[in-house]
């Protein structure tokens, strides 16, 4: 039986790309939510949920990165350059933000400051990767295998676009992590704050949604004939419904839900760009098969894989297992 590897490589970097934004998304939106919370108490109760378990979930962007460059490096090679400046303002903000979770806790007279650069740092990495995902939905110019734009082509209005829906929708995702794994003020608060965000996310989402498909003829042909659009427009629905149970746990006080429905939105986003995506790896001209490493390669790297990755499942499965349940104050992990 001879295997497909680029198609196999393909889905477990999508996998690792979808596992950081959902996991490493709630703790940037918390980041983001920080200055909307009262006082220093809320503030440290906010940040000890996510302590136990932030450096875990960012193990993913390692992989899905250093995946990308191994495994489809003619792909590396044309996105990076089309990229560059979104990705050093995410690396940074990335920085900024895990200096402050091991400083702000130590700190005397200066918290205030590390709380900026916890706020600042989540956003920043919130709205490169919105930018970063708006310049290859767009399309990335390309000519004889190599990047043929602009230092500057990554800004544009519709990169802004989703480099806000990106940030509006992190920020979502934190919210009802709060109202999850908190109690007392910070949950009331995160509600009012869910409640809010819940809406813009979805106005966002859909106002993405409709320009996308009028970006590329591919794009569109995937939307909006059959027998693409039978299956594309399950995904709307599908958010819809989603939506429905968001509401329904914050009317209702079933704390859980709005995280899980919150999730189930971000992956339904997802399996919206795979479908106007596949089997492209950079719009709108190199598959993945063209961007391929040789098959020699990628058997050499699916060896190794299919041992780390149950060891990232387990370890990270774990760590979420024994933090469980709700945070009270002076009981989280610093």
């Amino acid at each position: 039986m001879v295997f497909d590897l680029p198609f196999i490589w393909a889905g477990i970097i999508a996998f690792a790309v979808l596992a950081y934004v959902v996991l490493d998304g709630f703790d940037l939106g918390v980041g983001i939510l920080f200055p909307l919370l009262w006082d220093e108490a809320e503030k440290d109760l906010a940040i000890s949920t996510v302590a136990p378990v932030w450096d875990g979930n960012e193990t993913w962007l390692v992989l899905g990165g250093g995946g990308l460059m191994a495994v489809f490096p003619l792909a590396y090679s044309v996105v990076m350059p089309a990229i560059y400046l979104p990705v050093f303002l995410m690396l940074m903000g990335l920085v900024f933000r895990g200096v402050a979770f091991e400083f702000r806790h130590r700190s005397r007279g200066k918290k205030h400051l590390w709380d900026l650069s916890f706020f600042a740092g989540s956003l920043a990495a919130a709205l490169a990767q919105g930018l970063a995902l708006g310049t290859l939905v767009q399309g990335i110019h390309v000519v004889d295998r190599a990047y043929a734009g602009g230092t500057w082509d990554w800004l544009t209005p519709f990169s802004l676009l989703t480099g806000l829906a990106v940030a509006t929708g992190y920020a979502l995702l934190g919210a009802a992590w709060l109202v999850m794994k908190t109690e007392g003020p910070v949950r009331l608060q995160a509600r009012r704050l869910a409640s809010r965000l819940g809406p813009a996310t979805l106005a966002l989402i859909g106002t993405v949604s409709l320009v996308t498909p009028f970006l590329d003829p591919v794009y569109g042909q995937r939307w909006f004939t059959l027998p693409y659009a039978a299956f594309s427009m399950s995904v709307p629905l599908a958010i819809g419904l989603a939506a429905l149970v968001f509401a329904k746990g914050l009317r209702e006080g079933r704390d859980a839900w709005p995280f899980l429905s919150a999730l189930a939105v971000f992956v339904l986003c997802f399996a919206g760009l795979a479908i106007s995506f596949y089997p492209l790896i950079v719009p709108p001209s190199l598959t993945i098969w063209q961007a391929a490493a040789p098959r020699q390669s990628l058997a050499f790297l699916l060896a190794g894989a299919l041992v780390l990755i149950p060891m990232i499942l387990t370890y990270i499965g774990y760590a979420y297992w024994v933090f469980r349940g709700k945070v009270r104050p002076g009981t989280g992990y610093q």
